[in-house]
């Protein structure tokens, strides 16, 4: 028993997973990246539905106009986790993300637990982004007489808590399964082409961003931010200080993404110097953006009208006919928002599998890159071809649901693993290194565990049994193939 689980919390070298990234041979994936493209990745991932949904919703229930302050809080606890992916970003720059840093300090089992695990991140997040993104669009053609049937536009796989899964009589969600399919082709072409499209749709919405901003700041009534913290209704977190703590915490949602930019570290020119700059340039910019349109959304319109799908449009359509001209644009934004996401998401979900395959975890094949594209094309393929099978058949909060729990399970782990690397490997030469060890990475911990405990009972159930799906493939495949030599309990490789 003792000897089996030394087997499973065997660790795979940093020294060799370094000397992985490098291929003499030319064999691997394509260096093209820099800081620039990676703060730009980041930004693209961040900037989805939050901002366009959840900014309203959390200061109609929650906070008030003091939403600008659970942002705040929320992206400062953000920060946390992202130091802690900063450090092994720069240290270990290797495509595998929260999987290849489990690997190298907690060993074999926690990899393939948090591999598994983010799956639900990657996969489900890209495919119920997907389902958004269709809704978007669906309602966009409607305003210039497009309407495209809800048989072809509509889940046709429905649950209720009540009666359980029934059919809705619709056929196929084919703008998902359409705009999953451009993204998978754009990312087999390769990653230079696909960052090139992303930067390309960050500034589209930027832009968009920024005209909301600049616009609706002249729009501003003093009175519909006064008072700034709501009085709390008598309800925890209902307003009043507890609701700023309990909108941080439903914000925190919103900035989930970040960690996407960790799985391009293959792909970047200067992983020790840009990964860092990436993952924290792009943290902050969404901070600001944030906190801006917060400030004018609340300020434009009464907090209590923004709890609906569309607050924005309702804030420019409290300006009147001044603003009027922007509502199109708004949504072209959001439309631009969504895609960049989806795009992400399933370059992301490519690049874990890639690493899985690499190391052995699962089979071979599907770590072969493309030999003119040098991209892995199988993963991309496998990875695109499931998001298309969920987003056409599913609904978004089945997907949706799934999403957060994986997200928060990665941040534990990676913050925990910082950790145990500083004292396992104190000297190891780490080109950025996480501040106020321990105190950032035990926080950053404690964050993402709190947030987890406070999901609902299902959540955990579906993710219990997602685990032991994983757990079965691992007893069955990744355990008896993964490639790895054995190491000390200090770091060094065993002599057999």
């Amino acid at each position: 028993m003792k000897q089996r689980l030394k087997k499973h919390l065997e660790r795979k070298p940093i020294e060799e997973l370094i000397v992985d990234v490098h291929d003499p041979k030319g064999h691997g994936l394509k260096r093209v990246l820099g800081p620039m493209h990676l703060t730009m990745l980041g930004v693209g991932v961040i900037v989805g539905a939050g901002i366009f949904v959840l900014t309203g919703q959390v200061a109609a229930q929650y906070s008030g106009p003091a939403i600008i302050l659970s942002f705040v809080i929320s992206g400062v606890a953000c920060a946390f986790a992202g130091l802690c992916y900063a450090e092994f970003a720069s240290l270990i720059p290797v495509s595998g993300s929260a999987y290849t840093y489990a690997y190298a300090t907690l060993g074999k089992l926690f990899a393939w637990i948090i591999g598994w695990d983010l799956i639900l991140e990657y996969l489900f997040g890209a495919s119920s982004v997907a389902v958004g993104w269709s809704g978007y669009v669906v309602s966009f053609l409607k305003d210039f007489g497009v309407t495209i049937p809800s048989y072809l536009s509509s889940a046709p796989f429905m649950y209720n808590e009540a009666s359980g899964w029934c059919t809705t009589g619709a056929v196929i969600n084919l703008p998902a399964v359409l705009v999953v399919l451009v993204f998978m082709l754009l990312l087999i072409l390769g990653i230079k082409e696909s960052a090139s499209f992303n930067n390309a749709i960050v500034i589209i919405k930027v832009i968009v961003i920024l005209l909301f901003i600049g616009f609706g700041f002249a729009c501003i009534k003093m009175e519909n931010l006064t008072p700034f913290i709501p009085e709390n209704t008598g309800t925890f977190g209902e307003f009043g200080w507890s609701g700023i703590l309990r909108g941080a915490g439903v914000i925190f949602f919103a900035y989930i993404g970040f960690d996407v930019v960790s799985t391009a570290a293959q792909e970047v020119k200067n992983p020790q110097r840009d990964m860092p700059i990436g993952i924290l340039g792009s943290l902050t910019i969404v901070t600001v953006l944030y906190i801006l349109v917060a400030f004018v959304l609340t300020g434009m319109v009464s907090y209590t009208l923004l709890q609906v799908p569309d607050p924005i449009a309702v804030g420019i359509n409290a300006a009147g006919e001044k603003l009027f001209w922007l509502r199109p644009i708004i949504k072209i934004g959001a439309i631009a928002g969504l895609s960049s996401v989806v795009l992400l998401l399933l370059y992301g979900q490519s690049r874990i599998f890639y690493t899985m395959a690499r190391d052995g975890m699962l089979p071979q094949a599907f770590s072969r890159v493309h030999d003119t594209f040098r991209t892995p094309y199988r993963t991309t393929l496998v990875t695109g071809v499931a998001a298309m099978v969920l987003s056409g058949l599913f609904p978004i909060g089945i997907l949706g649901e799934m999403v957060s729990i994986g997200t928060l399970l990665a941040f534990v782990i990676v913050c925990i693993s910082v950790m145990v690397l500083r004292y396992t490997r104190p000297k190891l030469h780490r080109p950025f290194k996480t501040p106020l060890m321990p105190f950032v990475p035990i926080m950053g911990a404690l964050i993402a565990l709190v947030q987890m405990i406070a999901l609902p009972a299902g959540t955990w159930m579906r993710l219990l049994i997602w685990m032991c799906i994983g757990f079965i493939i691992y007893a069955i495949y990744g355990e008896r193939h993964a490639r790895k030599k054995p190491v000390k309990p200090d770091g060094g490789p065993l002599v057999s």
